[in-house]
């Protein structure tokens, strides 16, 4: 993973990298994450910028440091204020799932492209394609599109490992609605081929809109899932 000074602090890159990780699995819940040397080896930092780095994660309660034994994950779900209950994601990777995340594009978007979803957000909006794996199969193909309000990326690989929640906090929008539908139907050819599912198959769709306090949409996400690996799940508490 690629993290350079012009990206902000090192320590902070660290964090998020080694945080997603634990969000999905990678680093499953009671394990211990990589070595201190380990880490700095991959990351090509110094010992005290993942000494910082787990520093945070210890205070937001994600890991916990034990003489002798090493860094353990303790917790593996978010304490994202915009999220209101479990993530799919989360209750898969506590159900011993690794989920995997990869971004597959990520690029500004002019309203020239006479696409509904682009004129959502008036001349421009930032579009995100993304590919979840389960268990080393792929999975979930998402297209996020965002307002031009979340600009706090420079460079737009450093969303390989963003949270889509922490990228609208990091911007500072509130967000005071969500909105979720759910339909079936066939996925464009492109994610039929990325997700291996055959042609013309019925998917399950999810459509997502998330909107601000004063009504503004800031996001708008279409999600095709291939149910026969993992079916959909909601988590309720009562």
């Amino acid at each position: 993973m690629s993290i350079t000074r012009k990206k902000g602090p090192l320590y902070l890159q660290v964090k998020k990298i080694i945080k997603d990780r634990i969000l999905h699995g990678a680093y499953p819940l009671g394990t211990n994450i990589p070595s201190e040397p380990q880490l700095e080896s991959e990351f090509n930092v110094s010992k005290m910028t993942v000494r910082n780095a787990i520093q945070e994660l210890a205070q937001e309660g994600y890991v916990e440091k034990k003489s002798g034994v090493g860094t353990i994950v303790i917790r593996n779900t978010s304490f994202s204020k915009l999220s209101k209950g479990k993530r799919f994601t989360e209750i898969l990777v506590e159900e011993g799932h690794k989920i995997e995340k990869q971004l597959l594009h990520a690029e500004w978007m002019e309203n020239e492209e006479q696409d509904e979803r682009f004129q959502l957000f008036g001349a421009q909006c930032l579009k995100i394609e993304r590919l979840y794996v389960l268990d080393g199969k792929p999975y979930i193909h998402y297209s996020h599109y965002l307002s031009s309000a979340i600009l706090p990326f420079r460079e737009l690989d450093e969303l390989a490992f963003q949270s889509l929640y922490e990228l609208i906090e990091e911007s500072q929008i509130d967000i005071s609605n969500f909105k979720d539908r759910f339909t079936v139907g066939p996925a464009p050819e492109e994610v039929e081929r990325l997700l291996q599912i055959p042609h013309g198959k019925a998917m399950f769709k999810r459509l997502r809109s998330s909107y601000d306090v004063t009504g503004t949409i800031v996001e708008y996400s279409v999600g095709h899932y291939n149910t026969e690996l993992q079916p959909y799940l909601v988590s309720y508490d009562v």
